[in-house]
This record gives C-alpha cells, sequence and structure tokens, in this order.
C-alpha cells in the first residue's frame, strides 16, 4: 500500500516553461502575438503541417473547421460515440445532427466498416476520433469520403505524436485538430491547434478571432495598421503568448515524453498481458501510437466486482484512475434528444462497462509504475472468480 496517492494525469512543468511565460509577462505583448506565431511555425516544422493555427482548445479548433467548411443546419455529421462530448458538442453548435456510428471491438475508434451505412443526402462530413492515441483506419475513411464528396475532420485530442503509416497525423491538408489541455502529451494548460491546408487554415484564421480581417498583433504592432473589417461573426477562440511559451518547451521536450510514455506502457503490458482478468490496449502494426492514455479492459465474468467497485479499490490503495469514455449517447442531453438506447451502440457500451485508464505521464517513477501494476495485480487477486 503506497502512503502517497499516484494522480492519473498530472502535467511536467519544469523551469523552462516558467521562464518563458515569465520572459512573456515581463514583454510588451501577452495575448496573441509573436510567441503564438512562433508556436505555430514551430508545430509545423514538427509534425510537416501545412498549415496551423493555434487556439485555446481542441473543442475551438473543432468549431472553427466545422464553421469555415460551411457545415450547419440541415446537415449530418458521422462521428463515434466513445468520445469525450466535446466532439459531438460541436456538431449540435453549428445546428448540424449528429450521427454516431459503433466502434472497432479492439482499438475502440469508430468502425470504418460501419460508416457507409450511416451516410444520407444529408451527411456532409465525417468526424473520426483517435481514441487514446491510436489512429483510425483513416485509408478506408477517406475513401468513404472521397466516394460521397464529404469532409473529414480529424479529432485529434489524444493523438498527438501519433502516426498513420509512417505519418504523423496532422500532416495532411485535411482539417486536424488537437488538444493542449493539461492532461494531454503536450500541454499549454488549455489550448489546441487546428492543421490544414493553408488557404482553410486563413479563412479558420478570421473566423476564430471575430471574423476580423486583421488580429490585434497585426493592428498593434510597429509594422500593423488600426484599420480592420468584419466580414464574418465570428468566435473569440484565439490562443495567447502565455500559452504559447509553455508549448514552445513542451514540443521540445515532447520526443523524451513519448519515450517514457512507451517505457511505461512496455511495463504495464509485460505485468499483465498473462493476466486473464485483464485485456492489455493493442497497436496495429500499421500505425504509432501516441500513448494518450493506457486503457486496460476487466474481463468482468472472471471477477466478483463491477468495474466501478474496481476503481474503488484502487482508489483505496492510492491509485488514481479515470474512465474514458461515458459514451455520448449515454448522456442525457443527447439521449432525450435523439431517443438512445444503451444498447444502440453495442461495442461501445459493452466496453464502457470494463475500461479503466491507469496513470501515464512521463513524470512517473519506475516505483510508480511497479505501485500501480502491484495495486492491479492485487485487486485481481483479491477478486478473482
Amino acid at each position: 500500500m503506497r502512503n502517497k496517492f499516484i494522480p492519473f494525469s498530472p502535467p511536467w512543468i519544469g523551469e523552462e516553461e516558467i521562464n518563458e511565460v515569465v520572459d512573456t509577462l515581463k514583454s510588451d505583448w501577452i495575448t496573441t502575438g509573436p510567441k503564438v506565431i512562433k508556436f505555430e511555425e514551430e508545430f509545423c516544422r514538427y509534425f510537416n503541417s501545412p498549415s496551423a493555427l493555434a487556439l485555446n482548445s481542441c473543442t475551438a479548433a473543432l468549431h472553427t473547421a466545422l464553421v469555415t467548411l460551411g457545415i450547419g443546419p440541415g446537415d449530418e455529421v458521422v462521428t463515434t460515440p466513445m468520445t469525450f462530448c466535446a466532439s459531438v458538442n460541436v456538431i449540435e453548435h453549428v445546428g448540424a445532427k449528429p450521427v454516431l456510428v459503433d466502434v472497432e471491438s479492439d482499438t475502440l475508434n469508430i468502425d470504418p466498416n460501419k460508416i457507409e451505412s450511416a451516410i444520407t443526402n444529408k451527411t456532409k462530413a465525417i468526424l473520426p476520433v483517435h481514441y487514446s492515441g491510436h489512429p483510425v483506419e483513416l485509408d478506408t475513411i477517406y475513401d468513404i469520403a472521397e466516394k460521397y464528396n464529404l469532409y473529414v475532420v480529424e479529432d485529434a485530442a489524444h493523438a498527438i505524436h501519433a502516426k498513420y503509416k509512417g505519418r504523423f497525423i496532422g500532416s495532411s491538408n485535411n482539417p486536424v485538430c488537437f488538444s493542449f489541455y493539461a492532461t494531454k502529451n503536450l500541454t499549454t494548460a488549455e489550448g489546441g491547434m487546428l492543421t490544414g491546408d493553408p488557404d482553410f487554415i486563413e479563412r479558420a484564421r478570421i473566423i476564430s478571432l471575430h471574423g476580423m480581417s486583421k488580429d490585434a498583433w497585426k493592428r498593434y504592432s510597429k509594422e500593423g495598421s488600426w484599420y480592420y473589417e468584419v466580414v464574418y461573426p465570428g468566435f473569440k477562440y484565439n490562443m495567447t503568448d502565455i500559452q504559447a511559451s509553455i508549448g514552445l518547451w513542451q514540443l521540445n521536450k515532447l520526443e523524451s515524453f513519448q519515450r517514457r510514455r512507451r517505457e511505461i506502457v512496455n511495463m504495464y503490458n509485460s505485468a499483465f498481458k498473462d493476466i486473464e482478468a485483464l485485456r492489455t490496449p493493442i497497436e496495429r502494426p500499421e500505425v504509432e501510437h501516441s500513448w494518450h492514455l493506457y486503457v486496460l479492459r476487466l474481463n468482468l465474468e472472471m471477477l466478483r466486482i463491477d468495474r466501478n467497485q474496481f476503481i474503488e479499490e484502487l482508489k483505496n490503495r492510492n491509485i488514481g484512475t479515470s474512465v474514458h469514455f461515458i459514451p455520448i449517447h449515454l448522456h442525457p442531453y443527447y439521449r432525450d434528444k435523439y431517443g438512445f438506447k444503451p444498447n444502440d451502440f453495442p461495442v461501445a457500451y459493452e466496453n464502457y462497462l470494463k475500461i479503466i485508464s491507469l496513470p501515464l505521464y512521463p513524470r512517473m517513477s519506475n516505483e510508480d509504475v511497479y505501485d500501480v501494476i502491484e495495486a492491479v495485480i492485487d485487486v485481481v487477486k483479491k477478486y478473482r472468480r
């Protein structure tokens, strides 16, 4: 039994990030300015993205992308029930209808073989989510999108540094949305990034900041001009230089962060692979998982407790965990509006009852990892049928 609680996923902020933030606070510019521009440029270089727009959240990126594509009332967007509510809320925000498609049993990503049957003459886009950091089957999804003349907007909130067939997620021309929330592989406390075709990103940039033809940096810097025009009733979604200051150093450290995440995953996999009551996550040969989450599944038929009790047992052993996610169709708003039943998406629902996200972050010591492993195995042994 540990004496100190292991939190689920705290950030790792070093002196470099702190000093960069202080430098920004002492400068003449703390909102969207030169460091945001630098962060966008360095992000593009790292991930080979054609263009990038730094925003205040992944939700903002998703919403901006849909609006920029002209998706609105009367349209439908195909997506997954196995995601955070933001992925689907933004579809509601633009007045479109989310159409849910069940997930694959191994990756828990949207099942590409079920997408086509969900497409109607109102469908305008597919919004796949790279669940836990494992890329979706992009080739199949893009073939379907091309066949039906649909947009694809990738929710890559979990998938920074993930690769599909050797290419970084975010390196293509289609819209891809990243999250820099506090628990993510790269954090700016709150924040996000939208990548895609340069012309698309420039339109999105205007929409993301009140629909103004010029941002503050272009208006108030020495080279700028006070004059601007509002060309669209846009949003207030910009990232600040304070946030970008953190992001610049987090990006520099990302490679080492990823190595440590994979080391921890390997330790978990090695410890749990032969325990019949547990099912470890997969990584298909054609992808590189970002390992934002380590989602362990319980074989409940082999245990005398359910998932919620398992979580409480781990908490009693000072191990913090989480559940990703409560499927969209179980939330009251979506359940009541669309009349969803739990088994409408049986793979998502059945797996929801079994999943636990274990602690996974670069600050974890080997001792921390061993303590998590020991606690999980102890609970399994105590409640094994």
